[in-house]
Formats: structure tokens, sequence, C-alpha cells
């Protein structure tokens, strides 16, 4: 007997959710009754491969989801049903492109290296009307609504039920707040292991849309959905942590009182990594068309967009891409809220673990106003202006394509550049607005 047939059992489960996450961030799911878990656990939940984001044809097998039992979560507005994130199969072997084997995958470079990442997301949302056109609350005006209480607390029946849910399920939630734009909002929870940090981001972005449908709201994580607004961000934290069975096992290796800002040159071998790959690893951190639109932009009626426009780190300053708060961790400020909860974790590992096997140097630091006096060019390499000079910086970075594994990263490639074609042959509004009468 399987020990998520077990756990569902204990439980009361009526239905499991056997959820994987493809390879464009969408969850695709079969609902199965608590008497066919046992044989799902053993052979996987079957899925045409083609009808997802996965690079496969229609001609290709069956895709096999396996759940992992150390995922499944209850849905704390259904508790009747569980939620377990799977893993893929394909003629009875690994998909190399399923995302969270390739965080699985990245989790093991790093063990063999001594180490585990320990991370926390920071993943911002809109509240919208349901047709999406408008901010739901017609009284969020404010030029500088961020931390409104009024805003914040006429949203209270929906950020409460969400509180409540992460506390069931032992997320640690601690904080909840009105963000830089009108009718955007955050909720923290405490870091953990990245795999576990990954599931629960993946968990996090359906129950926020759940519970706000049944509120008749629309939430929507799109990086930049209004041109005056400050964006989604998906601000990342990160540490390296001694992996179990090492010298250091449990110990945070950030940390060294004698290096710059307290930090380690581990530390600081990791955040060349995150800066030498930072093109390609937009790539993935700033996967849709529309994440360009947040970066380098223009400031917004709050008066900053609080993303960054430049390759560049600081300690505690928020206009760069890349932030030391303090001698515990790093902060990436690159990722947007359209990440893909499993490949945002992978490649910033391997992005951080080629760092520290070339030994690589971030540079010196930078603690201008980077929005107010921007670093020239000499200073900073500037980041994709958008999705296709992303793809071009992914396609030639050798190390993180190496990292990664060619088969994933051609997969992945394929797909986004289908995407970026389909936008640039696409004819807007704005150019029939301003071109009709050429």
């Amino acid at each position: 007997m399987s020990d998520l047939y077990q756990q569902v059992q204990e439980l009361n489960f009526r239905f499991l959710l056997i959820s994987f996450t493809d390879l464009f961030g969408i969850q695709r799911a079969k609902l199965v009754p608590a008497s066919a878990v046992a044989e799902m656990a053993r052979d996987g939940a079957g899925f045409a491969g083609f009808a997802a984001w996965l690079d496969l044809s229609p001609a290709d097998g069956d895709v096999m989801a396996i759940p992992a039992a150390a995922s499944l979560t209850p849905l704390p507005w259904q508790p009747e049903v569980g939620w377990v994130a799977a893993e893929l199969l394909l003629n009875g072997q690994p998909m190399e492109q399923c995302p969270r084997r390739l965080l699985r995958r990245q989790l093991e470079r790093a063990a063999e290296r001594g180490f585990e990442l320990r991370s926390g997301v920071e993943a911002e949302f809109f509240l919208l009307d349901p047709s999406g056109e408008q901010i739901a609350d017609r009284s969020d005006t404010q030029e500088k609504p961020c931390y409104d209480q009024l805003a914040l607390m006429r949203r209270y029946p929906l950020i409460a039920p969400l509180f409540e849910a992460m506390e069931q399920l032992g997320w640690g939630p601690y904080q909840a707040d009105h963000e830089d734009a009108n009718g955007q909002f955050e909720l923290n929870w405490t870091f953990a292991p990245a795999l576990t940090t990954a599931d629960r981001h993946a968990f996090f972005k359906v129950m926020v849309k759940t519970l706000a449908e049944q509120q008749g709201l629309r939430a929507s994580f799109m990086p930049k959905p209004f041109a005056a607004l400050t964006g989604n961000g998906c601000h990342t934290h990160l540490s390296l942590w001694g992996a179990a069975g090492s010298a250091n096992a449990g110990r945070n290796l950030f940390p060294d009182p004698c290096g710059e800002l307290g930090l380690s040159s581990l530390a600081y071998h990791f955040l060349g990594g995150l800066l030498a790959h930072a093109p390609a690893l937009s790539c993935i951190t700033n996967p849709t068309v529309n994440s360009y639109r947040r970066l380098a932009a223009a400031p917004t009626s709050s008066g900053a967009t609080w993303s960054p426009g430049g390759i560049s780190y600081t300690g505690n300053n928020r206009t760069h891409m890349a932030r030391i708060p303090d001698n515990q961790r790093l902060e990436l400020r690159l990722p947007d809220g359209s990440a893909h909860p499993y490949l945002l974790q992978a490649a910033i590992l391997a992005a951080g673990l080629d760092g520290i096997d070339r030994q690589l140097d971030p540079g010196p630091r930078h603690d201008n106003d980077n929005y107010a006096q921007p670093l020239g060019p000499h200073q900073c390499q500037r980041l994709p202006a958008d999705l296709g000079e992303a793809l071009t910086a992914f396609a030639a970075d050798t190390a993180l394509r190496q990292g990664l594994g060619e088969e994933f990263c051609q997969s992945y490639e394929r797909l986004r550049r289908r995407q970026w074609e389909q936008q640039r042959a696409e004819v807007s509004h704005w150019q029939r607005r301003t071109g009709l009468d050429d």
C-alpha cells in the first residue's frame, strides 16, 4: 500500500487532484477518487502531452504524472479534496522537460557540492473585475497607494481566508500588505527548502485565484497589466545551507562577519553567477512578452517601478537587480509574477552554482539611486529589452544550458520562441491607430 494512499485515507479525502505544471506555468490536473489513488501512485495519471505546453506532438504516447506524496496538500476551501504535485514520465522514462524534476536535478547537483538552497518568494498580484480590464476596488485611487490601510482592509474578506489557509497548511505566513500599485497585494510566508517553496508557490497561485473567483474578483499575476502602474514582481530571497550529511549540515553558509556586508565569499560567488547569467536567466525569470513592459519601464504614477533596469547589485537599496538586505541572504529583484514556480528556482540555482564552480566575482557594489541616477553603460550591462533578446541570450549561454540540460533548454526555447514570433506577427491596436492614414 502506497504512502500516498495511506495519507489520503488518514486525511479522509474523497478526491485527489494530481497536478503538474507545464513549461508555461499552467497547472494541469486530473481529479481522482480516493479509491483509485493506490493505482495512480504506482502507475501515474495519464495525460495527452500535446494538450499541454510540453513540446510534444500528438504522436507521442501518454505522459504519466507520478504524484510526489511529500507535496500532498488539502484544499483549505474544499477540505475533502487533496492536491499533490506530480512529475512526468514518457515511455516509462523521466521527462527532461518536466519542471519539477528539473528543479530536483539542480538540488541534487547542489547537494553533491554540500549545499541546500533555501528560498522565499514575494508573489505580488492584482485584484481586478471579472473582465480583467479594471481594478476591482473603485475607491483605490491614491497616487501612492502602497500600505494603504483602508484599501487593504476592504479586501479583508479575501486576505483573512488566505492567511487562515496558509496557517492551516503550516507555511508560517507573517504579513500582508497593499502594494505599490492600485489594486495590488502581497502576502508573505516563511522561506523553506527550494522544492517546498516551489510547491507552495504553485499552490498559492491557484489558491489566490480560486478564492478571488469565489468573491467575484479576478486575481492576476501578470507582470504589467497597466502601463501607468507598478507591475507584479516575484522578488526571490536566497541562501545556501549545508546539505544533509555534509560537515555544515543545517548551517546558513552565506553569513561571514569578516566579509563585505557580512557575507561570505561563497555568497558573492553565487551572486556573481546570477549577474553573469542575468541576460539568459531573464528568459526564465521574465518569461513572457509582457514581462519586458515591467523591466526598465518609465516611472509609474507612484513615482517608481520597483523593477531593475540593468545588471547590478547593491546593499539595502531597492533600485538594483540584486539586493543584500542583511548578512543572511540575497534578494533577486529580477523575476516577475509570470515566473514559473519550479523553473524560477531551478534556473537561479543553476546560475548560482556556476558562479561558485568558477568562483565568479560580482564586481563592485553600487549604492546609487539607480532610478534617479542610473549607472552608465560602462558600469552596468543592460537587461534584455524584450523576449526576443532574452531568447538570444539564452541560446548563447552554454554554461547555463549545460547546467539545466540541453533537452530541457531546446524544448523551452522552442515554445517561447513560438510565442515571441506570434507576438511579432500580430497587428496591434496601436499600429492600426497610428498607421491607418499613413
